[in-house]
């Protein structure tokens, strides 16, 4: 968002029930304000020509004696200058002005010090409007510490008008009047600064919130590319391992017993078939849903703790001997946990089934005490063979690392390692800790 829409959108707020002219009239200095960011010399000479044109303009007329001279008392009060004199003195108090933002305090101290001489000189002139302008200039774009001592040095030259000015009007009428003019100057420069500062901030809090949402749109995807990970991992990983142990074992009994090949086959089916829908599953929960669309997927719910005992029965299938038990309120659990408890169980099961192979005895335990809920997996390892499994440190690929991600959604944590002659997983949930989405 650019600084002119930012501030064209804060506008628009402000002023919408204003009407059409108000409308038209920010519109209008919207664009004055980018034309002056592109070329700022412009504004400053028209500010030079304005006050050339309505304040210096009048008294050279005066001078050259088109004007009316006034009333009698002014000129009396005050010196007439000659016209090279005056043209000097307003040169002086007006073309300080082209520096008005970019040098504040120069100007304000090139126009105060003409101000000064001409007052001294005892000469009045209209162009003397310039130090009004120069001061509220310093309080817009100088720094803030400058202006003590301007507004000293100002409450000094007004007095001295005040003083020259005493024998037309009185003293206290004229330091009134004057130190108000330079009081309301220094007020309307000093309220621009502040709304200024404040649409600044207002800007810069919009640039960090949109940068700060496409951080977290960043986050999330790359949060949700880790999920859908996980996800593959868990359906491709343990199906596959399942379809390969059933692959291996029925060829070696197509020769000795065919009809347990047959049935191997028609397992290898059924676990094909499952792992397929599983697929369509979550490829479908990341295709963009249309109108238009025809095949969608079915979206079947995700799996918990009533689907383990199938996925105990297609690994028994596949030559584990798995004895599954639950102690305590397994209903309670809601349906992040379940999946949680699932997946776990899941690449618990598809590890042995990878490492230590068919004919191995696997004990499956869940348990929940209060609010605590313990996965456990223990098998027995393989058969007249050490377990050579890899450890937590050194795992490849999203096996443990998604187990132990899982876990940490609740607040638990995950143990895995040898134990009498085979390998343990134990997964500690807190089931009072909120868990995050699946």
């Amino acid at each position: 968002m650019t600084p002119l829409t930012f501030e064209a959108a804060v506008s628009a707020e402000a002023m919408g029930g204003m009407g059409p002219l108000v409308a038209r009239m920010s519109r209008g200095g919207q664009r004055l304000r980018q034309a002056d960011r592109a070329h700022p010399w412009v504004l400053d000479a028209a500010v030079v020509v304005l006050v050339f044109l309505l304040f210096c303009v009048p008294d050279l007329l005066h001078a050259s004696g088109v004007d009316g001279d006034g009333p009698r008392r002014f000129r009396l009060a005050f010196v007439r200058l000659p016209l090279a004199g005056m043209l000097a003195l307003q040169a002086g108090l007006a073309v300080p002005l082209l520096w008005r933002r970019r040098r504040p305090a120069v100007a304000f101290g090139a126009v105060t010090a003409v101000f000064v001489l001409q007052w001294s000189l005892g000469a009045a002139l209209r162009a003397d409007i310039a130090l009004f302008i120069a001061l509220y200039s310093l309080a817009l774009h100088g720094r803030l510490r400058q202006l003590p001592w301007a507004c000293g040095v100002m409450a000094g030259a007004m007095l001295l008008v005040a003083v020259r000015a005493s024998v037309a009007v009185s003293v206290w009428d004229a330091l009134f009047f004057l130190l108000s003019t330079a009081t309301a100057a220094l007020a309307l420069g000093l309220m621009v600064r502040i709304r200024r500062a404040q649409l600044a901030g207002l800007r810069d809090r919009a640039a960090r919130l949109e940068i700060e949402r496409d951080q977290r749109s960043r986050l999330a995807a790359a949060t949700e590319r880790a999920r859908v990970a996980r996800e593959m991992h868990d359906i491709v990983g343990h199906n596959l391992s399942v379809i390969i142990t059933l692959a291996d074992a029925g060829a070696y009994a197509t020769a000795v017993a065919p009809e347990r090949g047959r049935e191997a086959l028609h397992i290898i089916g059924d676990t094909g078939r499952q792992a397929l829908a599983e697929l369509r599953r979550v490829l479908g929960v990341l295709r963009e849903a249309s109108d238009g669309l025809q095949d969608r997927p079915e979206l079947s719910p995700q799996p918990g703790l009533a689907d383990i005992d199938a996925l105990c029965e297609g690994v028994r299938a596949a030559g584990l001997d798995v004895v599954y038990r639950t102690a305590g309120d397994m209903e309670a659990l809601d349906s992040g946990v379940q999946l949680t408890v699932y997946r776990i169980v899941q690449e618990a099961l598809t590890n042995t089934l990878k490492h230590a192979g068919a004919d191995t005895r696997v004990n499956l335990a869940i348990i929940v005490q209060g609010t605590r809920l313990t996965v456990t997996v223990q098998d027995s390892g393989p058969a007249g063979a050490a377990s050579g499994r890899p450890g937590p440190a050194n795992e490849e690929g999203h096996g443990l690392v998604g187990m132990r991600e899982r876990t940490a959604l609740y607040g638990g944590s995950l143990s895995a390692g040898p134990a009498g002659g085979g390998w343990t997983v134990e997964a500690v949930l807190d089931l009072a800790s909120t868990g995050g989405s699946q």
